[in-house]
């Protein structure tokens, strides 16, 4: 009877029915009955079905454990033709392999970038690449193209990529023939992906900036040369000076900075201020007066880089001038005409000796049919020193 009140109870849910202790203790020693017995084979059953269907839906997964990355393992830097291969953390960014011309997807696949090029492709890709890096050929091969687009034609190339020697063709069979602006020659789809560029030698002979279309490899050769000051425009094109009036403006103010270089490097107040880092940026301008960069030669034609000189220029002049008293001290009296201000070298209304550097009024200096006064002293006194040794 105490067993049958509380099978009663079980099934109107008066007992836990994950907790079978009070009915298994009423049980000990009795046998259950042969419908109690099916049920719990039933149960079981069911429950070995439940969790086979749980495993095939994955749902006995554990989603909290860390996934595991079958590309983790490979390595952070790689080697490859001269490219140095860093492994890109980014996930979201949408890039293209410049290997097999595909999208790189950076939530399941791994690729590198080549911190010299920028060169990337899928890791799978790093094998195959049979493209050395640009950065070489900038360190050992530091000069443009300076002919507007020297074409060979296709004939000469063996109608086949200048690059990677796939067969090409006009017609696009069986793949399509692009002209690289920069050096005149064709390149298939996967080597030419119509980058433009703007070309050295249209700037240098025609000043023109209109972007023209590239093959990647001259893309990142342009853009790792675009700093650097290659281009001797004196030699290259000297009438370009006649005919651009920034140019000449550019050069007169990096004339004057040369000038006052010497100021700075003798005065300790402008090298603690480190006044000269104000041309960091282009630091062959406080080195030379004749060389460009394709950079430079962009912003005078923008006039970006005619505002900026012209303020530092100005900072310069006012620490000489007014602001340091021991430079004021190193200025000039015009020996001529033994009048006027203090005078200083990379003034306007300025003209200095060749010989000497000896500073003078213009109008004074060239209407003096006389020698320059201090180169006369200095040679009488060399005549002096010869005859009394």
């Amino acid at each position: 009877m105490e067993y049958n009140e509380k099978l009663a109870r079980f099934r109107q849910g008066h007992v836990n029915p994950f907790d079978r202790r009070e009915i298994v203790s009423s049980t000990e020693g009795k046998d259950p009955p042969k419908h109690e017995v099916r049920s719990e084979i039933f149960s079981s059953e069911s429950k070995t079905q439940s969790s086979d269907r749980a495993m095939d839906l994955g749902l006995a997964e554990d989603h909290f454990s860390r996934p595991v990355d079958p590309e983790e393992d490979e390595p952070n830097l790689q080697v490859q033709l001269e490219h140095r291969f860093s492994k890109e953390k980014s996930k979201s960014v949408k890039q293209m392999c410049d290997k097999c011309s595909t999208i790189i997807w950076g939530l399941i696949q791994t690729w590198y970038t080549c911190t010299g090029c920028y060169y990337r492709c899928h890791s799978k890709c790093m094998n195959l690449i049979n493209k050395p890096c640009v950065r070489s050929k900038v360190s050992h091969q530091s000069e443009y193209e300076l002919s507007i687009c020297p074409e060979v034609g296709l004939d000469k190339q063996d109608y086949r990529c200048a690059e990677c020697r796939t067969p090409i063709s006009l017609r696009g069979v069986p793949n399509e023939a692009r002209q690289c602006d920069y050096t005149g020659q064709y390149y298939c789809s996967s080597c030419h992906w119509n980058d433009t560029a703007i070309i050295p030698s249209r700037v240098i002979h025609n000043w023109e900036f209109e972007p023209r279309k590239v093959c990647r490899t001259s893309m990142r050769y342009l853009a790792l040369m675009m700093s650097r000051p290659v281009l001797k425009l004196k030699e290259i094109n000297p009438l370009l000076f006649n005919f651009v009036e920034e140019l000449v403006e550019i050069r007169k103010l990096r004339q004057d900075i040369l000038l006052m270089k010497p100021y700075f490097i003798t005065c300790k107040e402008a090298m603690e201020a480190r006044l000269l880092l104000h041309l960091q940026d282009r630091q062959h301008f406080v080195e030379n007066d004749d060389m460009y960069s394709l950079q430079d030669l962009i912003d005078t034609s923008s006039g970006h880089l005619s505002c900026s000189l012209t303020e530092i220029h100005t900072t310069f002049a006012k620490h000489i001038k007014l602001d340091c008293e021991k430079c004021q001290a190193k200025g000039f009296m015009c020996e001529l005409c033994k009048e006027g201000d203090i005078l200083f070298p990379f003034d306007n209304h300025t003209s200095v000796c060749q010989d000497c550097f000896a500073v003078f009024h213009r109008d004074c200096y060239y209407d003096n049919s006389t020698t320059c006064p201090r180169c006369a002293r200095m040679l009488e006194r060399q005549h002096e020193e010869s005859q009394n040794p």
